[in-house]
């Protein structure tokens, strides 16, 4: 669902301006735009990008060593600072295996596993899925701060696939080459690497699979999963129940480009199964500067529930236009792409009583793990912001360090990549909705919001709807 704006490229190629790409996906940038510790590496040339400016483990606690010694080349994150203190354990709750019979193999030596993380963080979109890459690594640093695997800590390897599909080949080529597993990665062309991936036989959780192709990687799993053409049955539902009248009289826009315009077509189809009914629909061009007319039009069919799927930009561009044409529909509903404070701060009084959907915890509520990501997201990048891309890329992370600590001595490439197979209802330690990352389906469970006084506010209960998902046909 937060991936929807993103364009399906299953044949390999950028199908989208990279211009295109950052505006669709503004959102996962923050405030800051470091990359925290460690260098990151350009798969094309082998030189280090320039990181931001993050800033390294400072350690400070009782346990670790302090200190995040990067190993060069690959741009390892190593050390094991941390901040000690009261927080569980990375991995506690988990059984783990018995380590006898523990075999070094690629990316693992006797004191360390290595695992990679490719993002989009240079070139034509500078900072795209920064968030996911400091994700990853304050997860790292918490995990070497207060556990480990069979006695060896994790070494964080840093590749940057530059909002590129090519790129994201090269970056996973050199994943296999050197790394035991790939964690945490996003990238808005992830086709790229997916077949160097399962070719290598290569266990790659990732924050989320965006295209067909990485999707299709018998070894590729995402934290926010995602599926072909499946929506919640849970969105129409809460509609058709609670402002029934609205259903009835619905509309649906959505930006006229790549998958944003799929998604549009069928999810109107799926809450069309629902019981909802459709007066008008349309694709707006992204060039699209006017949206008065789209909206004269709703008002004059008497359209009382109005959805879009677009950028937090287009979608304050329409509840401008709503607001300027004196119409008040019921309902005004937007998808995760508007939970952006930037939303709030330009929308103003034009996006007074939004509604959207979620499947994730707000970043403005108090959850355990919720809570460990926004402490050690400090500790590797102070002036980063938590955003909703960097609470699946720590959740990858963390279904990783679980399933490697339970297979102990039998930890290899093979049994972990079939360790996550059976995985049907992750959450993250609760930072998110029940995640079928084995069965690669779209997440059914969701939660609403509502813009109220210039603030996120819940909208119904808290705990999650869950009422499966449906295709649209």
């Amino acid at each position: 669902m937060a991936l929807m704006l993103l364009v399906p490229t299953a044949c390999g190629g950028s199908a989208i301006s990279p211009k295109k790409a950052l505006e669709a996906n503004q959102r996962v940038l923050g405030q800051g735009g470091g990359t925290g510790n460690g260098t990151i590496v350009d798969p094309n040339t082998g030189t280090n990008v320039d990181p931001g400016t993050g800033t390294g483990v400072p350690g400070s606690g009782n346990s670790g060593t302090g200190g995040t010694g990067g190993t060069g080349g690959s741009g390892g994150t190593g050390g094991t600072g941390g901040t000690g203190g009261s927080q569980p354990p990375a991995g506690s709750g988990i059984k783990a295996g018995s380590c006898a019979g523990f075999k070094n193999g690629k990316g693992i030596t006797d004191k360390v596993i290595k695992i990679g993380n490719s993002s989009d963080i240079s070139g034509p979109v500078p900072g795209l899925f920064t968030a996911a890459q400091q994700a990853t690594q304050a997860y790292v640093a918490y995990f070497n701060a207060t556990s480990s695997i069979c006695g060896r800590k994790l070494q964080l390897d840093l590749y940057d696939s530059k909002t590129d599909a090519g790129a994201d080949q090269q970056s996973y080529q050199k994943i296999c080459e050197n790394d035991f597993a790939a964690v945490g990665s996003m990238s808005a062309f992830d086709s790229g690497g997916a077949g160097t991936a399962q070719s290598c036989g290569l266990p790659d959780m990732r924050t989320a699979s965006v295209t067909g192709a990485r999707n299709d990687c018998s070894s590729c799993f995402g934290a926010q999963a995602t599926g072909k053409h499946e929506f919640s049955n849970a969105v129409p539902d809460f509609i058709v129940k609670n402002y029934h009248a609205a259903s009835q009289k619905a509309a649906f826009l959505y930006l006229n480009a790549g998958a944003a315009a799929e998604n549009g077509k069928y999810q109107q189809k799926v809450e069309e199964q629902r019981g909802m009914k459709f007066l008008y629909s349309a694709g707006i061009d992204v060039a699209a500067f006017n949206y008065g007319p789209y909206v004269q039009k709703m008002k004059d069919l008497g359209v009382q529930y109005v959805q879009f799927i677009g950028a937090y930009q287009q979608s304050v561009r329409l509840a401008q236009a709503i607001q300027a044409a004196d119409y008040h529909p019921t309902v005004r509903m937007y998808d995760p792409s508007v939970y952006d404070y930037n939303f709030l701060k330009t929308g103003g009084s034009a996006i007074e009583g939004a509604f959207m959907f979620i499947n994730f915890t707000p970043l403005e509520e108090s959850q355990p793990e919720l809570n460990l990501y926004k402490k050690w997201l400090k500790q590797v990048a102070p002036s980063a912001q938590p955003t909703f891309f960097g609470e699946f890329a720590w959740s990858a992370a963390k279904l990783f360090v679980q399933n490697a600590i339970a297979l102990g001595g039998k930890l290899n490439r093979s049994t972990l990549t079939a360790s996550f197979k059976p995985v049907h209802a992750w959450t993250g330690g609760g930072m998110h909705g029940p995640m079928d990352v084995g069965g690669k389906h779209s997440p059914s469970c969701v939660r609403f919001l509502q813009v109220k006084g210039g603030k996120f506010v819940p909208l119904g209960p808290t705990k999650y709807m869950c009422n499966g998902s449906s295709v649209g046909r």
